[in-house]
């Protein structure tokens, strides 16, 4: 892992740039109701992600900011399974950067491999996400990544809605196209 970055503070965020892609992104996602949370907490508030990721124009101006919050050095991407699959293929199309995706367990058959694709020893990954609330999933894959060798040179999140601090705190470097914060 990269040690964390500081922001420049003369730096526009996507989000600031791409304030329309957010509130978007937030209006084609946010359900209110009475929803269990992958963390097991309940929320009234959840962000459908599948309302953006299989939407084609919302995706691929999705893929087009995650792309741009790439910083030099990445040299593949990779995606905890599920479905911000969705987002790291877009992104791999916008960028042409190799892809992998980490399994949750191993796979009990064929290759047994917890890392499927393009990420071999010495990368340096940008491991992307869609909707991270706890962070929990992305810190896991980010740890199997590199157990495998490879480097975390940065964390993005679609929407980031309280796991972006978690990560941070494991001493990642994290950004995320539209930051909401936990929603209880």
């Amino acid at each position: 892992m990269l040690p964390a970055m500081p922001e420049d503070p003369n730096e526009q965020t996507i989000a600031e740039a791409s304030t329309d892609l957010a509130k978007r992104l937030v209006a084609a996602s946010e359900l209110h109701g009475d929803f269990v949370l992958s963390s097991g907490k309940r929320s009234g508030v959840y962000f459908d992600k599948f309302r953006f990721l299989t939407d084609p124009e919302l995706l691929k101006e999705l893929a087009e900011a995650v792309s741009g919050l790439l910083p030099p050095g990445i040299t593949h991407l990779a995606a905890p399974e599920g479905a911000a699959t969705l987002l790291v293929a877009a992104t791999a199309l916008r960028t042409g950067l190799p892809v992998a995706v980490v399994r949750k367990e191993p796979k009990a058959y064929g290759t047994m491999s917890q890392v499927e694709g393009h990420a071999p020893a010495g990368a340096t990954i940008a491991l992307i996400e869609d909707v991270s609330t706890t962070g929990n999933q992305v810190l896991k894959a980010a740890r199997t990544l590199e157990a495998e060798g490879c480097t975390i040179g940065i964390i993005l999140l679609a929407i980031d809605r309280g796991g972006g601090e978690q990560l941070e705190r494991e001493g990642f470097w994290v950004k995320s196209v539209v930051t909401l914060g936990p929603t209880e």
